[in-house]
């Protein structure tokens, strides 16, 4: 049984939030009570998304944002502020995939296109979250880095760097922010049964039965339990947890 959480009178903020894990997690943050802002670049799955949770019971707000324009971001951050007072959770979970290609013959614009949402677009998110959460005296904040952000993998380089720098953001933020009443955290998730696994799987970029052979666990992930990791570390039961990079991964970086 999973804890739960009430999140009453608290506003949460969770980009990529129309699939995913980042969907699952906004869904747990309405469950727990919180008024939750949708944020992706996936328009119709916004109003969607949006709507589903309105209908639900739920106080929510869908905003269209690309993550990549700092501007649509500090946008993203003001309207969550104008519509609901504050900002108290964040969740930036907006992130894509790079092809699977040798290091030697990757494409300098995949490499900018991958870093632009995976890592620049993190540091745009938290900057402005940051901002509001500074002024109103606390908060908390998860990004999504990845088990690639743990560890090396071949014909990965762009992404593992991309979500190795998201840890790097995540841990230097978190100790210039500690002593303001803000806590800065990441999780790290392994192979979950998302839409962009789904993706690799049917491109062949990515074999079912290997990765989870390489998984103690033996299966893959379901988004709720990164939902339930995230909802975690923005609650007071994590009060004392700064800076961590917590991986959700069935116990892939514990062999």
């Amino acid at each position: 049984m999973n804890p739960t959480y009430d999140f009453s009178g608290r506003v949460a903020l969770v980009t990529g939030g129309a699939s995913g894990l980042g969907l699952a997690t906004a869904k747990q943050f309405a469950v727990s009570g919180a008024a939750v802002v949708v944020a992706d670049v996936n328009a119709a799955a916004v109003a969607e998304t949006e709507q589903a949770l309105k209908s639900a019971g739920h106080e929510a707000l869908g905003i269209v944002c690309d993550v990549c324009d700092e501007a649509q971001v500090e946008a993203m951050v003001r309207k969550t502020v104008q519509t609901f007072g504050r900002l108290d959770m964040a969740f930036n979970s907006a992130g894509i995939i790079s092809p699977s290609t040798d290091t030697a013959d990757e494409r300098a614009e995949d490499y900018d296109r991958v870093t632009a949402v995976n890592a620049r677009g993190v540091w745009a998110c938290m900057k402005h979250e940051l901002r509001q959460m500074r002024e109103q005296g606390g908060g908390a904040i998860v990004n999504c880095s990845s088990l690639s952000g743990l560890v090396g993998a071949p014909r990965r380089t762009t992404y593992h760097a991309a979500k190795h720098a998201v840890v790097g953001l995540t841990t230097s933020a978190a100790v210039e922010y500690a002593s303001q009443g803000v806590r800065v955290n990441a999780v790290c998730p392994g192979t979950f049964d998302t839409p962009m696994v789904d993706d690799l799987v049917a491109n062949g970029d990515l074999v079912l039965a290997e990765a989870l052979a390489k998984s103690p666990i033996g299966r893959v992930g379901r988004p709720e339990e990164i939902a339930s990791a995230v909802l975690w570390l923005c609650s007071p039961g994590a009060s004392y947890v700064i800076g961590v990079a917590l991986p959700v991964d069935g116990g892939y970086v514990a062999q």
